[in-house]
């Protein structure tokens, strides 16, 4: 018994280039450039427009590897094509960013306000002083990026307040019951 997300092709879209040499798989696109070294047991090749990815066995450990391996292919190759973002709001009376260079500056309610400097490939984007965008082409940097800027002033339940993610609800909680 196979992956059923390891079986399934990556399609390659115009404009991207994939080279897979033994284990080392490498993209280039318009976006950026990317590379992953594909773990034992797992064989890649690339057949017209898309990429598939084979098990040698049928091992426990190797069907992992083979859906995962599968999906992280699948997310650099949109990554290098469209990129990733992930959109944060700043809720709070008083609570802003500001751009400081290439990094951001956070008012959010502390003594001192909190400068964040974005890691390598990762770019901040302002459109208002209430929300931050943060994109790049590395899924999984892009939304550690976004959990550093969040874990800076987690939303509260009582009123809400703190920096959330545009698609995250916060579930409210009753404050003191009044006589």
């Amino acid at each position: 018994m196979a992956s059923h997300i390891g079986k399934l092709p990556v399609a390659i879209p115009a404009g991207v280039e994939v080279t897979i040499n033994g284990q080392n798989f490498s993209v280039k696109g318009p976006k950026g450039s990317d590379s992953y070294t594909l773990p034992e047991g797992i064989r890649g090749k690339v057949e017209g427009t898309e990429v598939l990815l084979t098990a040698v066995d049928d091992e426990r450990q190797t069907r992992s590897n083979h859906g995962l391996s599968r999906s992280i292919i699948a997310s650099m190759v949109k990554g290098v094509h469209e990129g990733f973002t992930k959109t944060l709001d700043i809720i709070g009376t008083g609570y802003r960013a500001q751009m400081k260079g290439k990094g951001i500056e956070f008012s959010l309610g502390y003594s001192h306000t909190i400068t964040v400097n974005p890691p390598e490939g990762i770019e901040y984007e302002l459109p208002n002083q209430n929300q931050v965008i943060v994109k790049g082409t590395d899924k999984q940097v892009v939304g550690q990026a976004a959990a550093n800027i969040r874990k800076l002033r987690a939303p509260e339940p009582y009123k809400g307040k703190g920096i959330k993610y545009t698609d995250e609800h916060i579930v409210r909680k009753a404050g003191k019951a009044g006589k």
